[in-house]
C-alpha cells in the first residue's frame, strides 16, 4: 500500500505522508511463503476450539478411512492365497465377508470425513467472516481513508475462500499422510527386502521436489500478484463505470484491462503448469515402482521365496502409495495460499480500534443538547492540522451554519462533534461533557447526521426510513414521510413502502434519496441534528420540498448545518465563518453582512451570480414565447 493518504471530505486535498497510522501491508510486499507458520497456525487454532467435536470427529473418520484403504490390499492378498492354495473354503469365505465389512466401513468413514470436514471449514470461516466484518464495524475512520475498499474487500473475500480451501483439504492431508505411513510399514512388514528396493524410488521424489520447490514458489507468488492487479483494475473501471461512459473511455480501457487479464492468464497458466508437473513426475515413479515390483516380485514367486497373495498386495499398495504423494504435492499449494491469507486475515483483525469508549465513560442522558468547541486544533495528520485552535457555542435548539471555501474545515467539525476522531488539542463538548467521557452508542443516538449524498442500503424503503431505529413501526415510518413531504412519492412507487431500492438507492432520484434521510433521521428523532451539505447537489424545484422538509427537522432540535447555498441559511441563528481551519467571523446574517467581511463577500457573489441566472432564465422564456 502506498505511504500516501488521501484525506477525509474536502477538508485537505493534498496528499499527506503518513508514518503513525496502522495500515494494511501491501499484498505485493509480502513473502509468507513458509510451508507452515506456527504464528497463523496457533490463531487457526483459537478458530477451532469452539469445534472441538468436529474436529476430533473428522480426524478419527479420517484415521479409519486410512486403516481401512491399507487393510484392503492386505485383504486382497489373503483372499489370493486362500483361492491359489485351495480346499480351505471356509478361510476364503470368512476373508471376502471381512474385505466386504472393511470396504463399506472405508466408505463410511470417507464420507463422513468429508461431510465432517465440510463443516468444520464452513463453521470457522463464518466465524472468521463474523470477526473480520465486526472489527471493520469498529475500525476508526482515519483507517478507513487510507486504506483502498478493494484491498480490504481482497480479504473479506479473496482470503477467506483460500482459508476455507485449506480448511477442507487439512483432514484430507492427516489421512494421506496416515496411508504413507501405513502402506510402508506394510510394505515392510510383508517382504523386507522387496519393501526397501519399492521404496528406493523415494530419494529421487525428494530431489525433484527439492528443485520444484523454488520455481513453484516464484510462481505462486507472481500468478497471485498478477490476480491482484486484474482485479483490483476491474473493481476500479466498475465502480468509475459513470465517468468511464461520460469520457467514452470504453475502448481504451478494456485495452488496458486486456494486458492486465492476459498477464493474469500467463502468471495462472504457468502456476497451474508447476502444479502439474509433479503429477506425471510422480505417475513415472509409480511405473518405476511397479516395474520393481513385477520384477523383483515376480521372480520371487517363482522361486517359491514369496507367496502370490504378497506380490498382488504389493501392486496395490504401490499403486496407493504415491496417490497420497500427488495429493500431498497439490495440497501444498493450497497451504502456500493458505498462510499468505491468514496472514492478512490476521493483519486485517491486528489493526487497532482507536476510537473506543475509556474506561468509565457513561451514556448521555437528559443533557441540554449544546455543542461546544474549546481551543480544538486537529488533523488528519497531525502535523498539518486543518483546524487551528476552534472554539464556538451551539445553544439548545439553535440553528448554526458553517460556511466557507472548500477545505477551510467544515466537515472536520462535524466528523470531531460525532468524535469519529480524536483531537489532537483541545476539548469537543456535548451538553457540557467532554465526548471522550460518553459512550458512543449515546453518541449516535443522540447525534444525527444527513450527508451532502445520502447512503441507501438494499431493502425496502421502510427499511432504509427505520434504518438506525429498529423499534420504528410502520405508522412511525409513514409518519416521518408525510412530515418531510416524502409520502406521496414513496406512494407512487410500484409497490409503495414496500419497493425494493437498489444498489445505493439508484432506482430512484438524489432528491427523493435525500428526502427518505430526512424522513430516516426524523424517525431516529436525534436531539442534535447535522446536515452536511444536503441540499448541495439538488435541484432548485426539489430544493423548495427539501427546505420545508428541513423546517420539520429543525423544529425543537440544535442544528448545525453546512451550505454552500448561502441563501438556504440567511435565516440561521448563528453563521460562522471559516478559512484555513481558523474562525474569522460568527453572529447572524444581518449583523455579517454588515461587518462586510468574507460573508459579506461570498453571499453578494453568490447573490449576483444567482440573479444573472434568474435573468438568463427569464430572457430565454420571453425568446421562446416570441418565437
Amino acid at each position: 500500500m502506498s505511504d500516501f493518504v488521501f484525506d477525509r471530505g474536502n477538508d485537505v486535498a493534498s496528499q499527506t505522508p503518513r508514518k503513525a497510522r496502522a495500515t494494511l501491508g501491501s499484498d505485493d510486499a509480502e513473502e509468507i511463503f513458509a510451508s507452515i507458520n506456527p504464528k497463523i497456525l496457533g490463531r487457526f487454532v483459537h478458530y477451532l476450539k469452539p469445534h472441538k467435536a468436529f474436529v476430533i470427529g473428522a480426524q478419527i473418520s479420517v484415521l479409519i478411512s486410512a486403516a481401512t484403504a491399507i487393510a484392503i490390499p492386505y485383504m486382497i492378498g489373503q483372499a489370493v492365497n486362500a483361492a491359489v492354495g485351495g480346499g480351505d473354503d471356509d478361510r476364503l469365505d470368512t476373508i471376502i465377508a471381512i474385505f466386504v465389512g472393511v470396504v463399506i466401513l472405508n466408505a463410511a468413514a470417507f464420507f463422513l470425513e468429508q461431510w465432517m470436514s465440510s463443516r468444520l471449514a464452513q463453521r470457522v470461516i463464518f466465524d472468521v467472516r463474523r470477526s473480520m466484518f465486526s472489527h471493520f464495524q469498529d475500525v476508526s475512520l482515519s483507517f478507513m481513508d487510507k486504506t483502498h475498499v478493494g484491498r480490504i474487500m481482497a480479504r473479506l473475500q479473496g482470503d477467506v475462500n483460500a482459508l476455507q480451501e485449506f480448511l477442507e483439504s487439512t483432514t484430507g492431508a492427516v489421512g494421506d499422510i496416515a496411508l504413507l505411513i501405513g502402506i510402508t510399514v506394510a510394505l515392510l512388514s510383508m517382504d523386507l527386502q522387496l519393501g526397501l528396493l519399492t521404496l528406493t524410488v523415494i530419494p529421487a521424489l525428494i530431489v525433484v521436489r527439492a528443485i520444484w520447490l523454488p520455481f513453484s514458489k516464484k510462481t505462486f507468488r507472481e500468478a497471485r500478484d498478477a490476480s491482484s492487479t486484474a482485479n483490483s483494475a476491474l473493481a476500479e473501471n466498475i465502480q468509475g463505470v459513470r465517468t468511464v461512459q461520460e469520457s467514452r473511455r470504453e475502448a481504451m480501457n478494456f485495452k488496458l484491462y486486456e494486458e492486465k487479464a492476459r498477464e493474469n492468464m500467463t502468471a495462472q497458466n504457468g502456476s497451474a503448469a508447476m502444479t502439474q508437473v509433479m503429477v506425471p513426475t510422480v505417475d513415472v515413479l509409480t511405473g518405476l515402482a511397479m516395474g520393481i515390483v513385477i520384477v523383483v516380485g515376480g521372480n520371487a514367486v517363482l522361486g517359491g521365496r514369496l507367496d502370490v497373495g504378497v506380490m498382488v498386495a504389493f501392486i496395490f499398495y504401490v499403486q496407493r502409495f504415491f496417490d497420497p504423494v500427488r495429493m500431498l504435492s497439490m495440497q501444498y499449494t493450497i497451504m502456500q495460499r493458505a498462510m499468505a491469507a491468514g496472514h492478512r486475515i490476521f493483519e486485517v483483525l491486528d489493526v487497532p480500534v482507536t476510537i473506543v469508549d475509556k474506561v468509565g465513560a457513561e451514556p448521555l442522558a437528559d443533557f441540554e443538547p449544546t455543542v461546544e468547541f474549546r481551543d480544538v486544533t486537529f488533523g488528519y495528520d497531525p502535523a498539518r492540522p486543518v483546524l487551528h485552535n476552534v472554539s464556538f457555542e451551539v445553544q439548545p435548539r439553535q440553528v448554526v451554519a458553517l460556511v466557507g471555501p472548500t477545505g477551510s474545515g467544515k466537515t472536520s467539525i462535524i466528523a470531531l462533534a460525532h468524535r469519529f476522531y480524536e483531537v489532537d488539542q483541545g476539548q469537543v463538548l456535548i451538553g457540557g461533557r467532554d465526548v471522550r467521557d460518553v459512550t458512543l452508542e449515546s453518541l449516535g443516538r443522540n447525534i444525527g447526521m444527513v450527508l451532502q449524498e445520502p447512503f441507501l442500503f438494499s431493502g425496502t424503503i421502510e427499511e432504509n426510513i427505520r434504518y438506525n431505529t429498529e423499534g420504528a413501526t410502520r405508522e412511525d415510518v409513514i409518519s416521518a414521510a408525510k412530515s418531510v413531504s416524502a409520502h406521496d412519492f414513496i406512494m407512487r412507487l410500484p409497490e409503495g413502502y414496500d419497493t425494493q431500492l437498489g444498489q445505493r438507492g439508484r432506482n430512484i432520484s438524489l432528491g427523493q434519496r435525500q428526502l427518505l434521510s430526512f424522513a430516516r433521521a426524523l424517525v431516529a428523532d436525534p436531539q442534535i441534528l447535522i446536515l452536511d451539505e444536503a441540499t448541495a447537489n439538488i435541484d432548485s424545484f426539489t430544493e423548495q420540498a427539501i427546505q420545508k422538509a428541513l423546517k420539520v427537522l429543525f423544529a425543537g432540535r440544535t442544528c448545525i448545518v453546512i451550505a454552500h447555498r448561502l441563501a438556504t441559511i440567511r435565516d440561521a441563528d448563528k453563521i460562522i465563518v471559516l478559512q484555513q481551519g481558523h474562525i474569522l467571523e460568527q453572529g447572524p446574517h444581518d449583523v455579517l453582512m454588515a461587518n462586510q467581511g468574507l460573508y459579506s463577500r461570498l453571499y453578494t457573489s453568490a447573490h449576483a451570480s444567482f440573479d444573472d441566472a434568474q435573468v438568463a432564465a427569464t430572457g430565454d422564456a420571453e425568446f421562446a414565447t416570441r418565437t
